[in-house]
């Protein structure tokens, strides 16, 4: 079989992408995957500001200018892993609907 016909044959016949294992994926899984790892980095990004802060908060020496950055810290990164987890739980519902 020349390479002439190989070619004509695969122009007439339709290939699916699965007999073929190209992957497939629509938009959701593309978006879920994606938020998925936004929100993995979020976390730990959270996480360590939190022990981070911790361990500033326990070098501090009670001097309180170190004490309450630490805390602040410590809020901010909690007030982040709320809002990380607010927007988890909201993409999650919102892509369970499509």
């Amino acid at each position: 079989m020349s390479l002439l016909n190989i070619v004509s044959m695969l122009a007439v016949e339709k290939i699916d992408a699965g007999s073929v294992n190209i992957p497939t994926a629509n938009a959701n899984d593309v978006l879920a995957g994606i938020l998925g790892l936004v929100y993995m980095v979020a976390g730990i990004t959270a996480v360590l500001a939190i022990i981070i802060a911790g361990y500033m908060y326990t070098i501090s020496d009670g001097k309180p200018d170190e004490i309450a950055k630490a805390k602040n810290t410590i809020l901010y990164a909690l007030i982040g892993l709320i809002f990380v987890g607010s927007a988890f739980v909201i993409t999650q519902f919102v892509l369970g609907r499509f």
